[in-house]
C-alpha cells in the first residue's frame, strides 16, 4: 500500500460530529439520517444488500449477523483475518481508497456505507448507484456513535448499544487489570521513509492510551490533523519502547534507516506489524480485538497472547461463519 493516505488528512480533515440513527421516518420503506458529511440521506429502512468502502461496514454488519454484498479491501489479496475471511465471500470493489464505481454498481447495493474522507469527492456518483452514508471513522468516541448509528440503520440498534457496552466494559477492565506503575512509550505508525505517526486521538491510539501506553506523539493540535510525519531522528528523541506498524507488505523502507536499529523498541524486540484492525479500528470487532492485542503486547506478563480469529469467532454469528 502506498502512503497516499497520510497526506489527504490535511485537506479534508473531520467536519460535522455524527447524528446518531434515523431523523424521522417517511414511510415503512424509507427513512431519513444525516451522516458525518452533515447531509441528509434517505436510505431503505431495512437495507439487506450492504456495500462497504472501508471494513467499518463489514465489521459492524457481521457483528449483527448480516453479511455485506461487497467490500473494497486493505491490500490485494489479503483477506482480513479479523472478520475471519469472510470477505472473500464479498464482491471485491477495489482499494478503499479508489473504489471501482463500475464494479461497485455492479454489485447492485441498497446501501453503501463509506469512510468519509476517501468518498467526498465522488459522492454523486456514488449517490447515484445507492444511497450513500459517510463516517469519519477516526475517534474511540466516533466509533460508539457510529457503531450505534449503523446498527440502527441495519435494523438492530439493540445490538448496536450492547456491543458499545461490553467494549467500555471490557475497556475498563483490561485498564483496571493493567500494572499501574508502568507506562511504556508507543507509537503506531505507517512505514515509510518518514513513518507517519498517530496522535492519540486516533482510535488505535486512543486504546492504548487507556489502557497506560504514554503515545509518543500525543495529543493533536486543536484542529489538526490525527497523525503527523516522524522523522527517524525525532523518533530516537522520544525512543518509544513499542511500536506498533501498520502492516502493508513487504515494502518497509524505514528499516534500511540505521537509526532504525538504535531504537529501543527495535533492539528489544518489541516492534509489531499489526493486522488491518489496527487500520479500520472503529467496528466492534476490530477494537475488542485490539484492545486485547495492546494489552499483551504492552504487557506481556500480564496478558495472554491473542488468537486473532477465534476473538473475532466469538462476536461473529456462528451461521455467517459457515
Amino acid at each position: 500500500m502506498t502512503r497516499y493516505a497520510h497526506k489527504i488528512f490535511t485537506a479534508l480533515g473531520l467536519s460535522a460530529v455524527l447524528v446518531a440513527g434515523a431523523a424521522h421516518a417517511d414511510d415503512n420503506k424509507k427513512i431519513s439520517i444525516v451522516d458525518d458529511r452533515g447531509v441528509t440521506v434517505e436510505v431503505p429502512a431495512q437495507p439487506t444488500r450492504i456495500a462497504s468502502i472501508s471494513y467499518f461496514a463489514d465489521d459492524v454488519a457481521l457483528a449483527l449477523g448480516i453479511k455485506p454484498v461487497a467490500s473494497t479491501y486493505m491490500s490485494k489479496g489479503r483477506e482480513p483475518e479479523f472478520l475471519l475471511g469472510l470477505t472473500s465471500g464479498m464482491k471485491q470493489i477495489g482499494q478503499r481508497a479508489k473504489p471501482n464505481l463500475e464494479l461497485l454498481s455492479e454489485a447492485k447495493p441498497d446501501l453503501i456505507v463509506a469512510i468519509r474522507r476517501y468518498t467526498v469527492g465522488n459522492a454523486a456518483q456514488l449517490q447515484n448507484i445507492a444511497p450513500y452514508v459517510a463516517y469519519n471513522m477516526e475517534l474511540l468516541e466516533e466509533s460508539y456513535s457510529e457503531t450505534a448509528a449503523l446498527s440502527k440503520l441495519l435494523g438492530k440498534p439493540e445490538r448496536g448499544e450492547q456491543l458499545n457496552a461490553d467494549f467500555r466494559k471490557h475497556l475498563a477492565e483490561f485498564a483496571a487489570k493493567a500494572p499501574k506503575d508502568v507506562h511504556p512509550r508507543f507509537l503506531i505508525m505507517w512505514g515509510g521513509a518518514t513513518p507517519f505517526a498517530f496522535h492519540t486521538e486516533n482510535t488505535s491510539a486512543s486504546i492504548v492510551a487507556a489502557i497506560g501506553g504514554d503515545n509518543v506523539p500525543g495529543p493533536k493540535t486543536p484542529g489538526g490533523e490525527f497523525g503527523i510525519d516522524l522523522s527517524l531522528e525525532t523518533m530516537l528523541e522520544k525512543d518509544p519502547e513499542v511500536i506498533f506498524v501498520y502492516d502493508s507488505g513487504p515494502d518497509r523502507p524505514h528499516e534500511s534507516n540505521p537509526i532504525w536499529s538504535q531504537l529501543s523498541a527495535v533492539k528489544n524486540n518489541r516492534v509489531f506489524y499489526v493486522g488491518d484492525q489496527w487500520v479500520e479500528t472503529n467496528g466492534p470487532i476490530a477494537r475488542e480485538i485490539v484492545l486485547r492485542e495492546a494489552a499483551h503486547y504492552l504487557y506481556p506478563d500480564t496478558f495472554p497472547a491473542v488468537d486473532v480469529k477465534a476473538e473475532a469467532a466469538k462476536l461473529i454469528p456462528a451461521e455467517l461463519q459457515n
